[in-house]
């Protein structure tokens, strides 16, 4: 399996090494599309409505701002479930 499949169906934030990095019952996600956080879950769970609304400013290394960076996503329009990049700062 290549790095890429690997990545697919991970939660953000979870160990890489943790052999359940996936999905969990009860918990509510949202699909990362595209730029360096790409195939990977968000766990919303709990989260507001005005929240959900207003995307993530995630943090991550492997952006174009390397460590310290964020990615950020938001929802997609007729599709809330999936997340687009919409770009990285530091």
């Amino acid at each position: 399996m290549d790095d890429d499949a690997l990545m697919r169906g991970r939660v953000y934030g979870a160990d890489h090494d943790d052999p359940e990095s996936g999905r969990r019952p009860g918990r509510v996600y949202r699909e990362l599309v595209a730029g360096p956080l790409d195939g990977l879950l968000l766990d919303v769970t709990g989260w507001s409505r005005e929240d959900l609304a207003d995307g993530a400013s995630l943090a991550t290394e492997i952006g174009s701002y390397g460590a310290g960076g964020h990615a950020h996503y938001g929802p997609r329009a007729g599709d809330p479930r999936h997340w687009d990049w919409e770009g990285d700062s530091a």
